[in-house]
């Protein structure tokens, strides 16, 4: 299905326009109206984000040595506290017997940032970081439920 644009015109200074092209070259965009889509979508999901009940979506990459005693049994039991909201995990096997796991999560902006902060925490993690977005701004959802949450929207 395609989608329909609209056209119009935008009047930036020279140095803003200069400044855009390097930042769209950089960025591989295809055009000046794909990077400032991007940069629309991107004050948007800030804005969506900004709501610690956001709906969102999160990605947390973790680093940690495959040797490291009880670490998968930890990291585990980290991911199950938080399997509700767990939509997929890959683990990918790295030279010198590290690993890296990558979670993906789904469900309110503010559960999301706790459970990354709880999987980084587990003992044996090395390093880690987390990414959170907002599928609303594709013009999605991420179909996550609140079971402690009644209909109309309220906590119970």
């Amino acid at each position: 299905m395609t989608r329909k644009v609209v056209r119009l015109g935008v009047s930036l200074e020279p140095e803003l326009v200069d400044l855009l092209d390097r930042w769209v070259a950089r960025r591989n965009s295809r055009s000046r109206s794909g990077g400032i889509r991007a940069l629309i979508r991107k004050e948007l999901s800030e804005r969506t984000l900004a709501d610690p009940d956001a709906d969102a979506l999160g990605v947390v990459a973790l680093l940690y040595r495959h040797d490291t005693p009880n670490v998968l049994e930890r990291l585990t039991r980290a991911e199950h506290r938080w399997g509700e909201h767990v939509r997929s995990t890959s683990h990918v096997h790295l030279e010198g017997d590290a690993c890296a796991e990558v979670v993906v999560l789904a469900g309110r902006r503010r559960e999301i940032e706790t459970a990354a902060e709880d999987l980084r925490g587990v003992k044996g993690i090395l390093d880690g970081g987390w990414l959170v977005t907002t599928p609303a701004v594709a013009g999605g959802r991420t179909g996550h439920r609140h079971p402690h949450a009644d209909p109309a929207g309220g906590a119970r």
